[in-house]
C-alpha cells in the first residue's frame, strides 16, 4: 500500500513538473504581461498557504524575470570589482533575496485586480507594458509599468517594474550602495544584510 501511494504521489509530482515546463508564455510583451498576471491571480485566490503561494509565485518568478541581469544591475560598478567566487556567492544569495522579498509582497494581495493598458516599444531591446492596480476599498488605484527585455525576442523577460514613476531596480541599486558605503565598500557587508533578510 505505501508502495502505491508513493507511486501516486511520484506521479503526481513529475505531472506537475511536466506541465510548468511545458507552458509557453507569449513572445508578445502586452500578452507575456497579460498571462502573468493572470497565471498568479489564481494562486493568490487560491486556498493554499502562503508558503505554498510563495513557492508557486518563485516558480513563475524564475522563469519570467531576469534574475541575474537585475542582479547585475542592482550591484553596480562593485561587479567589476570582485572576484568570481564572490560574483557567484552573490548572484546565489540575491536569487534567494529577490524570491523572497517579491513573493512576500504579492502574497498579501488576496485578489488583485490589475488591468493591463497598453504596450510601448522603446528600443529593439525594451518594451514598457503599462498596467494598472484598480482601486478597492482598502488600497488606492496605482499604475504599474513592466519593463520588458526582449533581446531574444523569443523570450521576453521582465527586467524592472516602475510603480508610480519609480522603478524598483533603481530603488534597490541604491540600498546595495548605501549598504557598501556604511561599510568601507566590503562585499562581505552586503553579503551579511542579503543573509540576515533571507533568514529573518
Amino acid at each position: 500500500m505505501k508502495r502505491i501511494l508513493r507511486s501516486f504521489l511520484l506521479l503526481l509530482l513529475l505531472s506537475f513538473i511536466l506541465q510548468v515546463k511545458s507552458f509557453a508564455y507569449s513572445t508578445d510583451p502586452e500578452k507575456f504581461i497579460s498571462e502573468i498576471i493572470d497565471e498568479a491571480k489564481l494562486i493568490l485566490n487560491s486556498s493554499d498557504t502562503k508558503e505554498i503561494k510563495a513557492e508557486k509565485l518563485s516558480i513563475i518568478a524564475l522563469k519570467t524575470v531576469d534574475v541575474k541581469g537585475i542582479g547585475y544591475y542592482t550591484l553596480g560598478k562593485k561587479r567589476k570589482d570582485i572576484d568570481p567566487d564572490q560574483l557567484g556567492k552573490y548572484q546565489e544569495l540575491f536569487e534567494k533575496y529577490f524570491l523572497k522579498s517579491f513573493t512576500s509582497r504579492l502574497t498579501d494581495y488576496s485578489d488583485p485586480k490589475i488591468s493591463v493598458l497598453s504596450a510601448e516599444k522603446v528600443s529593439e531591446k525594451y518594451t514598457i507594458v503599462k498596467t494598472m492596480l484598480v482601486k478597492t476599498d482598502k488600497k488606492p488605484e496605482v499604475k504599474i509599468d513592466w519593463r520588458v527585455y526582449t533581446k531574444d525576442p523569443n523570450k521576453p523577460l521582465i527586467r524592472d517594474l516602475i510603480v508610480e514613476g519609480l522603478s524598483l531596480a533603481r530603488t534597490q541599486k541604491e540600498e546595495f550602495a548605501s549598504i557598501l558605503n556604511s561599510n568601507n565598500n566590503e562585499i562581505d557587508a552586503l553579503f551579511q544584510k542579503l543573509e540576515e533578510f533571507i533568514n529573518k
